[in-house]
């Protein structure tokens, strides 16, 4: 969206994430849908694309410092919350008011970038199947498209294996 009075328009949160990615140069700026995608499988649907290419953001409560931890994993996996433990420490639950709090976010519209607060930020190595995944941009109707390698290099996280078995 090039048109600065239709982003003058649009929620803070996909502002946010809109004037960070260019900030740091990135190449693709969010795309606003016409319908809101809480889901990823509503994203998927909502963009023509495979479930497994959505970045979903997953927003855990570290129970020793309550320190967010996001999870961006890809849309068709669930997260092995013994593995995030092993590598954060344990982690509970995040409901709604953690999440807008600490992130600047409401749930279904966390971006990768651009937190209220510090989060501690592991990246699913399943996202690298894909050459080109879907994040939320801040808010649920706002999604940008990037590259695995980007995202790891946006958010300065680890790529980790912290999703459970498939079937």
């Amino acid at each position: 969206m090039s048109d600065d009075a239709s982003l003058a328009q649009r929620p803070e949160g996909f502002r946010r994430v809109t004037q960070l990615l260019a900030e740091r140069g990135h190449a693709h700026a969010p795309r606003w849908l016409d319908v809101a995608a809480r889901t990823s499988q509503e994203a998927a649907d909502a963009l023509g694309i495979a479930l497994g290419q959505i970045a979903k953001s997953v927003i855990f409560r570290r129970r020793a410092d309550d320190v967010a931890v996001l999870v961006v994993t890809s849309g068709d996996r669930r997260v092995d919350e013994k593995k995030v433990a092993a590598l954060v420490g344990p982690v509970g639950r995040a409901d709604a008011d953690f999440v807008k709090a600490r992130t600047g976010y409401s749930i279904g519209g966390v971006s990768p970038i651009g937190h209220a607060s510090p989060c501690v930020t592991l990246i699913d190595r399943e996202l690298f199947r894909f050459a080109e995944v879907w994040a939320a941009a801040g808010h649920p109707n706002g999604v940008f498209a990037l590259s695995p390698q980007a995202l790891e290099q946006l958010t300065a996280a680890p790529v980790a294996d912290v999703v459970q078995v498939s079937p």
